[in-house]
């Protein structure tokens, strides 16, 4: 797995840069989540940001009304997203392979940008595990993955059938191409999709 800590320190963060592109995706997910899970008589409940990272993304969760949690093992990362805001957003340092020992509570959402992918096989079903011992019955599972290129060791890259054996118990609803616009190369050669799960 890249060391991730290090990237921020030297400021090599290329997730960060696709930033905006990927929050104009996840605008229009969210108002389907949303949306279904009205239809089914839920509401908007707990949500958490795997690998939040400087927070780029996880106000968009509190935003939406969403009680929203963002979630990184990099110190420097989480203090950064606390001094942002919005102070309705809880941050907190920890391991998502290791959910269990980051005392959270039970999620109705799990949204992760480019966090699973950096994972070897073992990281990916500890992740899976955690994530499914904290779901609320019908959470949801948003995921941007990027594809296995050549390049592996540097961006990390999943298979959807690697995605999918992570998260046993969820079901594979949706997916579909992610834009590449504003990756910049290599990035954009690695086939980024969205995926969709809702736990069965």
């Amino acid at each position: 797995m890249p060391n991730y800590p290090r990237m921020y320190r030297w400021g090599v963060t290329p997730w960060e840069r696709y930033a905006p592109a990927a929050t104009r995706t996840l605008a229009s997910l969210l108002d389907r989540v949303e949306s279904d899970r009205g239809r089914r008589g839920g509401s908007i409940g707990r949500a958490v940001d795997l690998g939040c990272g400087r927070g780029l993304f996880t106000p968009e969760l509190a935003r939406r009304g969403w009680d929203a949690t963002g979630i990184d093992y990099v110190p420097e990362a989480i203090e950064a997203a606390r001094r942002a805001g919005p102070p309705e957003v809880t941050y907190a340092v920890g391991d998502v392979t290791d959910l269990a020992g980051a005392g959270l509570d039970p999620f109705d959402l799990f949204l992760d940008i480019g966090c699973f992918q950096g994972f070897d096989a073992a990281g990916r079903a500890a992740q899976g595990r955690g994530v499914t011992a904290l779901a609320r019955p019908g959470a949801t599972l948003l995921m941007l993955a990027f594809g296995p290129t050549w390049l592996r060791s540097q961006i990390g890259g999943v298979s959807q059938a690697q995605v999918e054996e992570a998260f046993v118990g969820w079901e594979l609803v949706a997916t579909e191409p992610a834009p590449t616009a504003g990756l910049g190369w290599p990035m954009n050669r690695t086939s980024p999709r969205w995926y969709r799960f809702e736990l069965r």
